[in-house]
């Protein structure tokens, strides 16, 4: 027996009290509504056994004379470091058994340390948000017989945290306040459906300052930040929601100043499928299926697309190119016609940040018929959001190509097309642009002439006919307006091309990005 046993037992001692949480009967509660522990879920996003605590001890310590503990209540929060997939990371998680996650149950130190250490170890941050996250309760005036003036604590940790290394949260519960900001102050978010919300006040406060009554879920479920970009995902399930983080974060590098990591693919960079002859209709009125176009261009099953539920005229997620990572936004010609509307242009802005933050080569497949027109609109903003993103598109200096599978027209449609010097782009057989599309544009041209003419529709007839025989993209290849028309079976084979040279420039870009991330 060791001099030091007594100590040892007693530490051994503190870890079992830490490990009931906030005790059987809030942890029966907390499985009861459907959600796991605090440990059960860092256990479950981190590979087995590689988690290593900070600050296991930390808690509300009652002695009695003796020096004897009386009663323990652990801090509602915990914290340390695993693998991902082999790869180190940073985990914080709120303890909801423990006082709802509220900070008079919490030590702040502990979380701000978390993240601090996630900057100085240069690895992700990974979020596990259940409760208030560090916000407050007015139970704390009481028994510290004094207010306070709200302090932010380690926010300025987080903010420098978005250009240096990916961070990841999860709404798993009812996230309020702090815990609430901490969502959107990441790169990627994700929400459980029907177990999770997200709110600056929960239904109390509103129905007090507001007059108006809402469930939780109403206020700040799925339904409602899934569709305003909020939150970039929702899971089916807590199961789900680790594996897409976890599927994030493996076309990330680990910081700013690695490269993102390299895979072997399975997949023929030169595959040539002939379901891309057929993929965009000839009638120009018509829409198609852009997640098809994109599955067929890169590595089978790599895409894993972000924010699908808003913003929705622009898909973007991540992918791989023979196994490189890469960035890949395209217009859906389902919504909107694949114009920019203004949620579209925020979801894009974001995107071409994160891969610029991450030096992600930029993929574009562009059916761009412009910015979203009409009073509607106007009223949204359109224009300044759109100036947003032209400013992203413009300010970034990772690698980005362009594919111009239909429509190309006006400001908007030119940023995505012009925004490398030099232009790297080729455009598809189906490629059709200008300052304006012809249809409504013959309209605004000759708006006189068919006023007057005796026969309008025929007038109008014979211009379309007259147009249509210069609208073909050969004629724009002859003078060398776009550089290149290909086969679209050539599409793949022409961006793993592209993206293995575009690899060779980046270790020059490594590091911070100029302007940051803008969450």
């Amino acid at each position: 027996m060791s001099e030091w046993s007594p100590e040892i037992e007693h530490l051994a001692q503190r870890h079992a009290l830490a490990a009931r949480l906030g005790g059987q009967e809030r942890v029966d509660r907390q499985r009861q509504e459907g959600k796991l522990t605090v440990r059960e879920r860092i256990e479950a996003i981190l590979d087995p056994g590689t988690f290593r605590e900070v600050g296991s001890l930390t808690g509300k310590v009652t002695y009695g004379p003796d020096g004897s503990i009386v009663e323990y209540q652990p801090t509602n929060y915990v914290a340390g470091r695993g693998t991902i997939d082999g790869r180190p990371a940073m985990v914080g998680g709120d303890d909801f058994t423990v006082r709802g996650g509220h900070a008079d149950a919490s030590i702040w130190e502990k979380q701000v340390y978390g993240e601090s250490l996630s900057e100085e170890l240069q690895i992700p941050m990974v979020r596990l948000l259940d409760g208030s996250s560090g916000g407050g309760s007015v139970m704390t005036y009481l028994e510290e017989q004094k207010t306070y003036v709200p302090p932010l604590p380690g926010f300025d940790v987080q903010a420098r945290l978005l250009e240096l290394v990916p961070v990841c949260a999860l709404a798993l519960g009812p996230v309020v306040g702090l815990g609430a900001a901490r969502a959107v102050m990441s790169h990627f978010s994700v929400m459980v459906d029907g177990l999770s919300q997200v709110f600056v006040a929960g239904p109390p406060l509103v129905e007090y300052a507001s007059h108006e009554q809402v469930t939780k879920d109403e206020l700040g479920g799925v339904s409602v930040h899934a569709g305003n970009g909020v939150v970039d995902n929702v899971a089916p399930s807590e199961t789900e929601a680790f594996e897409q983080v976890r599927r994030f974060l493996s076309y990330l590098p680990q910081n700013v100043w690695e490269l993102p990591p390299e895979v072997a693919s399975g997949d023929d960079p030169a595959r040539r499928d002939d379901a891309l002859l057929s993929a965009i209709p000839r009638n120009r009125r018509r829409v198609y299926d852009i997640r098809r176009i994109v599955d067929l261009v890169v590595d089978a099953g790599s895409f894993f697309e972000i924010g699908r539920r808003w913003g929705k005229s622009m898909v973007v997620g991540l992918a791989r190119l023979d196994g490189l990572p890469v960035g890949v936004m395209a217009n859906d010609p389902k919504h909107w016609g694949g114009a920019l509307t203004a949620d579209g242009c925020e979801k894009a802005t974001r995107f071409v940040d994160l891969c610029e933050t991450f030096h992600l080569p930029l993929v574009s497949l562009v059916d761009n018929p412009g910015f979203a027109i009409g009073s509607a609109a106007e009223a949204a903003g359109t224009i300044r959001r759109g100036g947003t993103l032209i400013a992203a598109l413009y300010q970034r200096t990772v690698p980005y190509f362009a594919v111009i599978l239909r429509r190309t027209f006006g400001v908007a449609g030119a940023a995505f097309v012009d925004c490398a010097q030099p232009p790297m782009r080729v455009a598809w057989p189906s490629g059709d642009w200008g300052s304006l599309p012809l249809e409504g544009g013959i309209e605004a041209a000759y708006k006189r002439a068919l006023a007057e003419s005796d026969d309008a529709v025929a007038l109008r007839a014979e211009l379309a006919e007259q147009f249509e025989a210069v609208r073909s993209p050969l004629r724009t290849a002859e003078a060398f307006g776009i550089e290149e028309v290909i086969d679209p079976r050539d599409t793949r084979q022409i961006l793993c091309e592209w993206a293995s040279l575009a690899y060779r420039k980046l270790p020059q870009r490594l590091g911070s990005s100029r302007h940051g991330f803008r969450p």
